[in-house]
């Protein structure tokens, strides 16, 4: 192989493909360049003229920019499956993700990681799972799953992980708890999760070994976690939007310590606007240069994930390229391993899907009643008080119900009852409710309503597959059925997409903050690891000072 690239690019043997004409995007000395890009073997091997190749592209006044690498993502939150999340994001340049899937692994444990190990398998998309590192999150959690420091060793073994994925139990970190200490020394890389932490409980979390963080959210707290060795994921999702916040912590000397990352997404918000595209596009506009923006978008990532092959148009890269205009209004073509599998923004491949029989029918409830959802206003009472484009929510304490809407997770793995309830701010529900089996990370039932009546209805409507429900006025007017684990849907991403713009469309009508936005801070009104205030099924739980109130 090696013999073979060497002679290609000497000109003593024909390549496979020439990119012609087009202006290159050179990570390295940070230009644009204009010069030919010999591929062979999916490999680029040359870069210049004077080659010959079975196959000719021209890119004559069109760029030519390495594929990009989302460096954190969780499929499942797109509500696809792996095959069909590939031909949403393949198309809009990614080529390379590096996922954690640690929400379908919260539910069914490693028959939820072998399921989508091998949804990967069929499509252009190199999918690098990270081992979910916090199965449940807490110790406080009730999930379908858990996994143990030897379990962890076990898993490590059996299946190709990059390494191990965001340690949100920080509290486990810096306290030294064993089994944590056990899951910390396997001697893999380790990505982070520590919103907020600062201090000596950042270095403790440090010396952990963990390496990056995707929890920023101000420009101080990136640039300590950088003074501190860490890289930092930029992330723009669908809850939580953290460009804007920290597009001015990013100068000269620490631009190769950021990456951009979708972490939580919805398909109607990749389909729209497409994922790290989104964030290139983003930073640029809030003043970064797009030169800064792709090499975040690119080398960056592979460099902080070790991926010594990708990220760049340069000989003995893998060709994973980008045809397209210097606005990246158009991607004219995306190339995996140096063979087409993308063309004006459409797939051109189809993938596999697998038999879901393992991985559905997860939902075992108790038939919940209103009376189950009843809960007594007292003036003065912490409540939950969500916060525009964030993950993290404040305390409040109101002297009326005014602006309150009820909140409520329910169980859902061993059909225990429990049933923990709080009252929301900010979140205006009216006349109906929203349930759904997306409650990160345990991913029990959360509901959001103005009635126990019509909370009762939408939880009991999700069946045993579960998934999305709205309920208006004692009606079910829209309900999307996520037959994988209650978290992802098993038909074609066209037909996703259509059922998940009427879930958000009929989210409106019970809502003003009808969209995308509230379905997913709904999936993380229950992550107790993301400060400040969160409830799961064991009630209303205080992230900063770690305790149920």
């Amino acid at each position: 192989m090696i013999s073979k690239l060497i002679d290609v690019a000497m000109g003593r043997t024909m390549a496979d493909t020439i990119i012609k004409n087009g202006t290159v995007f050179d990570v390295f000395n940070h230009k644009f360049t204009k010069t030919d890009v010999v591929i062979s073997n999916g490999k680029i091997v040359a870069l210049g003229d004077g080659y010959s190749a079975k196959n000719i592209i021209d890119a004559t006044d069109k760029y030519i920019i390495p594929a990009f690498i989302d460096a954190h993502a969780h499929i499942e939150s797109s509500l696809l499956t792996p095959v069909e999340y590939a031909k949403v994001v393949v198309p809009k340049g990614v080529t390379t993700v590096i996922a954690d899937p640690h929400e379908i692994t919260n539910v069914l444990g490693e028959k939820g990681i072998s399921f989508m190990f091998k949804s990967a398998e069929s499509v252009p998309l190199d999918v690098k799972y990270m081992l979910p590192s916090c199965v449940p999150c807490t110790p406080f959690e009730h999930s379908g799953s858990v996994i143990d420091g030897d379990l962890t060793k076990e898993l490590l073994s059996k299946y190709d992980f990059l390494g191990l994925a965001e340690m949100m139990n920080f509290v486990g970190v810096i306290n030294n708890d064993t089994d944590v200490i056990k899951k910390l020394s396997t001697g893999v890389f380790i990505d982070g999760h520590a919103p907020l932490l600062t201090g000596k409980e950042l270095c403790a979390y440090v010396c952990g070994g963990i390496k990056t963080d995707h929890e920023c959210s101000n420009v101080d707290e990136a640039l300590e976690k950088i003074s501190m060795g860490m890289s930092i994921l930029v992330r723009e999702g669908t809850g939580a939007k953290n460009i804007e916040g920290l597009v001015k912590a990013i100068n000269p000397y620490n631009l190769n310590r950021f990456a951009f990352c979708t972490d939580d997404i919805h398909i109607s918000d990749i389909a729209k606007d497409g994922t790290i595209l989104n964030c290139i596009r983003k930073s640029v506009k809030l003043g970064l240069s797009l030169e800064d923006a792709l090499t975040m978008a690119t080398i960056n990532p592979a460099k902080i994930y070790n991926l010594k092959d990708k990220g760049a148009i340069a000989p003995n890269y893998v060709a994973d390229i980008i045809v397209c205009d210097k606005s990246l209004d158009n991607l004219y073509l995306v190339l995996k391993d140096g063979l087409i599998v993308a063309k004006d923004g459409e797939p051109t491949f189809t993938g596999k899907n697998i038999d879901i029989s393992e991985v559905s029918n997860t939902v075992h409830i108790k038939e919940v009643t209103p009376q189950d959802f009843n809960l007594e206003f007292i003036e003065g009472m912490p409540v939950i008080e969500a916060v525009k484009g964030s993950l993290i929510t404040k305390k409040a304490y109101p002297t009326t119900k005014d602006g309150l809407s009820l909140c409520a997770v329910v169980e859902r793995h061993k059909a225990t009852g429990n049933v923990g309830k709080a009252f929301i701010k900010n979140i205006d529900i009216q006349n109906g409710a929203i349930a759904q089996t997306i409650g990160h990370d345990s991913h029990n039932i959360t509901v959001l309503g103005d009635n126990p009546t019509d909370m009762a209805l939408a939880v009991n409507s999700l069946g045993s597959n579960g998934g999305i429900c709205i309920v208006h006025n004692g009606k079910v007017i829209s309900y999307m059925e996520l037959e994988v684990a209650g978290l992802m849907s098993n038909k074609s991403y066209s037909e996703v997409l259509a059922m998940d713009n009427d879930i958000v469309e009929k989210a409106k009508i019970v809502s003003k903050h009808g969209s995308s936005t509230i379905l997913m801070l709904l999936s993380f009104l229950s992550l107790v690891v993301i400060p400040e205030l969160k409830l799961n099924d064991s009630g209303l739980f205080d992230v900063s000072n770690w305790k149920y109130i």
